[in-house]
């Protein structure tokens, strides 16, 4: 399949319509979801209308409710908030409300809905639904429709999206939004831990969540915070102290800030209120320092979501339309959500339920339950931050063993995150952890120094590798002079945090510890790639900074053509993976992404040209393109960008734009940060239970349908494409017919 040939869609949406609305409170991503419900609709010839301002303008119906052609979504994708307004209706709440809301459906031939809501929003459509049958029966028996429309709809079939930034539904990964508040949280922390710093300051930082620590705990965890308080865990008597003692233990480390997240939901064990204003008062009565209080409020709901919540979302709004369109009269419709970078579906009235119940297992201290609930990432997260902040110890033990960690491959945003958190949690373990300088060439050289916990105290948050990385696989000619350096340094096991060479070399030391006894120790590959090209784990570390450093990039490149007709063509890294390419065509909104998996063909481009000039001549005004830097060695980017500016006969003019390595810079965004931070410390266990047992067992890890899963390090082979070094199987790839739903108009 090239990419001007997507994959033929049956027209299961002729002659049907779907309304889609967004309701409760706004989330980043819902324009997207918007977007992809929309043109995907229209891809399989269905009409779409909008239901303005949510379920009240169901109730009032006339202009509340209006069709959206292809064109009316086409510049909303990098947009916050709800181009379709959302509204908390208390009209609709009402048996007499939901009556005229049917009506006015009715009117338009509507009995399909997408809902992008909270648990609030999705109730009340599992209602509205309940009472489908009885309201036309009510509405023909007063004489507002007539039997033959009753006959013709009887049934309202649905999907509901999750927009809330709260990622509090049950059942689900992630919802529409989570991930870009996310951002501004950790974004809002690294900018108040250079001022705290400056002034050797406390600060206290309020998040959203009434009653989901979600947001608190992941934003502490990226954000090298020193305590936490959630709705889940609520604190038991005495916890003011043990703040404290944290604080005490983070400036004893070398931290000259002090940073507590408090959920605006906490509670302590009694369900009394914990207040930002509280704690601060108890930092200042016991630690005699200066504290400050910074609650973010709605700047957490807004701005331009992020690279997964515009990828993401479009997914959702394409399985939604599909859904929809689909189901038949009597079918019960789902909640989509994701687990494990699949989209899932959940029964609606299960999945509330669920939401639901947690504040109230909270309320009677059933806390083991409510972190059930919340699933097994969750509870993992909250016991790695609990072991940050309240480590067993804070220096090496003495005779303990020697772990040393090491980075190969290319540079990856997060690397610096996941050195800092092995040297902490193996400290707190009882290790004594080793940083080896410049990768292999280094261990070869004898660059190894012993880490101490406060010379990783400043690493978090910033890019680039303060150990340095090299692309260097050794030769056979250097295995004696890395055994021997590992031998004299005394390393007991090696954490390599990198890309595809440090693959290489580490399965080079394994397989070769026959001949290099000192070789016969455990060696654990945690991955760290922008290109995201390694086995056993579906994301790796880095990926999803580069992801958005294209999409900022793209969206500020996309503003500079929007004065003129103008073809964009954007090269991003990636080397064999198209990983980059495709999910940045997703989040920018992309017409054409060009990628090695699929190949380019001349026939292909002359096809996209000739579409081009078409689509130019009916209206177009922007175009953009993203090519995978090894997409064809000879077609290549500058060739693409001279082929349309030649066949475009000055009808619109074309530029080229190769992004090159400041998708490799910048400070690594949360999911990084708290991907490497889960990946070492799931390293971690295992080389653990490797010293404890006196075996020398080697593995690669990485993250599968979102639980981190372990393989011997002996069956990585077998996984690669070995030629163009990515996975035989790339997940991926399955989002292609997404992207040619949303991108491909109707010409």
């Amino acid at each position: 399949m090239t990419s001007s040939d997507p994959q033929p869609i049956e027209q299961i949406g002729a002659g049907k319509r779907i309304g889609i609305l967004t309701s409760g409170g706004d989330a980043q991503g819902m324009n997207a979801a918007v977007r992809a419900v929309v043109r995907t609709a229209v891809t399989l010839g269905a009409q779409v209308y909008a239901i303005y301002e949510g379920y009240q303008g169901m109730v009032d119906g006339g202009d509340g409710i209006r069709e959206l052609s292809w064109e009316d979504v086409g510049s909303i994708l990098h947009r916050g908030g709800t181009m379709i307004g959302t509204f908390r209706s208390k009209d609709f709440r009402e048996r007499t409300g939901r009556k005229r809301a049917a009506a006015n459906l009715l009117a338009h031939g509507i009995d399909r809905l997408v809902v992008i809501g909270g648990d609030g929003s999705l109730s009340g459509l599992d209602q509205f639904c309940a009472e489908w049958s009885e309201l036309l029966a009510e509405l023909v028996a007063e004489g507002e429709v007539t039997q033959a429309t009753a006959d013709a709809h009887p049934a309202l079939m649905f999907a509901g999206l999750v927009g809330s930034i709260d990622n509090d539904l049950v059942g689900t990964d992630m919802t529409i939004g989570a991930d870009t508040a996310l951002h501004r949280i950790v974004d809002a922390i690294d900018a108040l831990a250079s001022t705290a710093a400056s002034h050797q300051r406390s600060f206290v930082v309020e998040v959203m969540g009434r009653h989901c620590g979600y947001l608190g705990l992941m934003s502490a965890i990226a954000g090298g915070c020193d305590y936490v308080l959630i709705p889940e865990q609520p604190p038991a008597d005495g916890w003011e102290q043990r703040m404290c003692t944290a604080l005490k233990r983070g400036r004893q480390g070398g931290r000259r800030d002090s940073m507590v997240v408090v959920a605006e939901g906490a509670c302590d064990q009694q369900g009394r209120p914990i207040s930002a204003d509280h704690v601060r008062q108890v930092i200042e009565d016991n630690l005699h320092e200066d504290a400050r209080v910074t609650i973010l409020g709605h700047v957490q709901r807004g701005g331009s979501p992020s690279a997964y919540d515009r990828w993401a979302s479009t997914w959702l709004g394409y399985e939604a339309a599909v859904e929809v369109l689909t189901a038949t009269p009597g079918t019960t419709g789902p909640v989509l959500g994701f687990r494990g970078n699949r989209v899932t579906r959940v029964p609606l009235v299960e999945a509330v339920a669920k939401t639901r119940q947690v504040p109230e297992l909270i309320r009677t201290g059933d806390y083991e339950g409510a972190m059930d609930l919340r699933g097994g990432s969750f509870k993992e997260a909250a016991r790695i931050l609990a072991e940050l902040v309240e480590p067993s110890r804070i220096d090496a033990r003495e005779q303990s063993k020697r772990i040393g960690i090491i980075h190969a491959g290319g540079l990856a945003p997060g690397m610096n995150a996941a050195a800092r958190a092995a040297v902490r949690l193996g400290i707190s373990r009882g290790h004594t952890m080793l940083g080896i300088r410049n990768g292999f060439p280094g261990l070869r050289d004898g660059e190894v120094v012993e880490l101490a916990w406060s010379d990783v105290e400043s690493w978090l948050p910033e890019g680039g590798a303060e150990l340095g990385v090299r692309r260097t696989v050794p030769s056979v000619d250097e295995l004696y002079r890395i055994s021997r350096s590992l031998e004299d340094h005394r390393v007991d096991a090696l954490l390599m945090i990198g890309g595809w060479s440090g693959y290489e070399a580490s399965e080079m030391l394994h397989r070769e510890r026959d001949r290099f006894p000192t070789f016969g120790l455990p060696i654990v590959c945690v991955p760290a790639s922008l290109d995201n090209n390694l086995p056993g784990s579906e994301l790796a570390i880095g990926a999803d900074t580069a992801l958005n450093v294209i999409t900022e990039a793209v969206d500020r490149i996309k503003t500079s053509g929007s004065a003129a007709k103008r073809a964009f063509v954007v090269e991003t890294m990636g080397r064999y993976c198209g990983y980059l390419s495709l999910m940045g065509a997703m989040s920018t909104g992309a017409e054409r992404v060009y990628l090695h998996e699929e190949g380019i063909s001349l026939s292909a481009l002359a096809a996209d040209v000739d579409w081009l000039r078409q689509s130019f001549a009916a209206g177009r005004k922007l175009f953009l393109a993203i090519r995978n830097e090894n997409a064809n060695p000879l077609y290549t980017t500058d060739f693409l960008a001279r082929l349309l500016e030649q066949e475009s006969k000055g009808t619109f003019d074309v530029r080229q734009n190769i992004l090159g390595h400041i998708q490799q810079g910048g400070a690594p965004t949360p999911f990084d940060r708290l991907l490497a931070v889960r990946l070492v410390s799931r390293a971690l266990d295992i080389i653990g239970t490797e010293l404890d047992a006196g075996t020398s067992n080697s593995y690669y890890l990485g993250l599968v349908q979102s639980k981190v899963s372990a393989q011997p390090l002996e069956a990585m082979m077998a996984e690669m494409d070995l030629h163009f070094h990515r996975p035989k199987d790339q997940w991926w790839l399955a989002l292609r017919p997404v992207l040619n739903a949303v991108a491909d108009a109707q010409l």
